[in-house]
């Protein structure tokens, strides 16, 4: 049935209707009129699943792929155009160009923890690209991959975008077949398993993955917005956020005024009832594991069965202990302390090239060293996980983090070839490029130096 799916969508591809930016644009307004639609149903879903407030839901899901399609929408007839780039004067009376193009049919694999956005936003850069696309969702949110699949095949003919839903079986069946392009969004050992599956068909892939993404405050921040702030980006989504803090790096002469900072923001955001749940039990017994090696400074306590884990603060934690060799994606932030910003450097690289890292500091001294330093994915200097809902800042990891980058241009461009192209003028042509012309060597020298 996938192998019939992908032959059709190949040859409504080869139909070259999608390449028409007059088409592309007509069907992102053709999707934003679908979300608006069933946004009160997107929000209940959300909520009903992981228990996400109507805030979060609107400003991390939906909002954020209403802002992706309108900025790719004004901008997309630019980006369509052939660019004139530069031609060295060896290629004097030549032009040279970059055609971009589509990929032709991508598998878009997208996971649990932000259900809506991070399948409709891959999408958005497939569709302004000119591709068509199978989407495949979690299984983990069967309830939104249901609704995904009702909102897609009432807005678009499944030769062209639609939804495929299932387990690990379906995505295992899927990665088997010759798409053009893959985008996935996950774990690093299921991007392993993705990038293993393409290489077999030399599939470009594009992959978004996570790791264990620091936040460092040292001496000279700012404690009481760092504090804010850091809490609201660990613990959104209940701590299911591929660019959450992971753990936290604090100079030993804050730790304390800074923790205390913590504990009233925690109290002051989440015990309200705007607090997300774990998407399953199985990830919130793995998540209660990681407590029996460290001393719980603030939170700990949990309902397996309801799949509540409070915010937690950890401590005394070892760099070698089980919360410390994986990527957490929940809400329990260990704390280590540092007496100088080379020991923070060396805890740091200890570890992979995180998705993100996050500085609070007031000295531009520190903000430099860090960003030359440490090798990661992208972040903020005295904030937490807002670079990504910039258009105009590509996000993506770079080694076990993931490699290529989405979000406004860099969506484009992620779903897209660029051909190099040389037009060469036939009014003269150089004799010395020819294997008779008895000087050619002279002026290859000459020329290529």
């Amino acid at each position: 049935m996938n192998s019939e799916l992908l032959e059709k969508q190949q040859r409504y591809f080869h139909r070259g209707e999608t390449k028409q930016v007059k088409f592309r644009l007509k069907q992102l307004e053709a999707l934003k009129r679908a979300i608006q639609a069933h946004e009160q149903e997107i929000i209940a879903t959300l909520h009903d699943e992981l228990h996400k407030s109507p805030l979060e839901s609107y400003s991390t899901e939906i909002g954020f792929v209403y802002k992706e399609i309108s900025f790719i929408m004004k901008h997309l007839r630019n980006w369509t155009k052939p660019k004139r780039v530069k031609t060295p004067l060896t290629h004097f009376g030549s032009k040279s160009y970059l055609y971009p193009e589509p990929y032709g049919v991508s598998l878009i694999i997208a996971p649990w923890n932000y259900p809506f956005q991070l399948a409709m936003a891959p999408l958005v850069g497939a569709i302004a690209a000119g591709n068509c696309a199978v989407v495949k969702p979690s299984e983990y949110t069967p309830k939104m991959s249901s609704l995904l699949n009702k909102m897609i095949s009432e807005t678009f003919a499944d030769e062209y975008v639609t939804v495929v839903e299932g387990g690990v079986d379906v995505s295992t069946a899927l990665l088997k077949l010759r798409f053009d392009h893959i985008f996935f969004t996950g774990s690093v050992p299921v991007g392993k398993r993705v990038m293993e599956a393409a290489s077999k068909h030399l599939i470009p892939v594009t992959l978004e993955l996570g790791g264990k993404s620091p936040v460092i405050v040292d001496e000279t921040a700012h404690l009481e917005l760092a504090a804010k702030r850091i809490v609201w980006g660990k613990f959104s989504n209940a701590g299911q956020t591929c660019i959450a803090p992971d753990y936290l790096l604090v100079h030993e002469t804050v730790k304390a005024r800074l923790l205390e900072k913590m504990k009233h923001y925690i109290n002051e955001f989440y015990n309200n009832g705007h607090y997300a749940k774990i998407v399953s039990e199985r990830h919130a017994k793995r998540l209660v594991s990681f407590l029996e090696k460290g001393t719980i400074v603030y939170g700990g306590r949990y309902d397996i069965e309801k799949r509540h884990i409070e915010p937690t603060i950890i401590e005394d934690v070892a760099l070698d202990a089980p919360v410390m060799q994986e990527e957490i994606f929940g809400p329990i932030l260990p704390v280590f302390s540092f007496s100088s910003m080379d020991e923070a450097i060396g805890i740091i690289q200890q570890f992979e090239k995180p998705l993100a890292l996050y500085l609070f500091s007031e000295s531009r001294e520190v903000q430099k060293t860090i960003l030359e330093q440490i090798r990661f994915g992208g972040g903020c200097i005295n904030d937490t996980l807002l670079h990504i809902a910039t258009p105009y800042l590509p996000f993506g990891g770079v080694g076990e983090s993931g490699f290529g980058a989405y979000h406004g241009k860099a969506s484009f461009d992620a779903f897209s070839h660029y051909k190099s192209i040389l037009k060469q003028t036939t009014r003269f042509d150089f004799p010395f490029r020819y294997p008779n012309y008895p000087y050619a060597l002279k002026w290859m020298k000459r020329l290529l130096k």
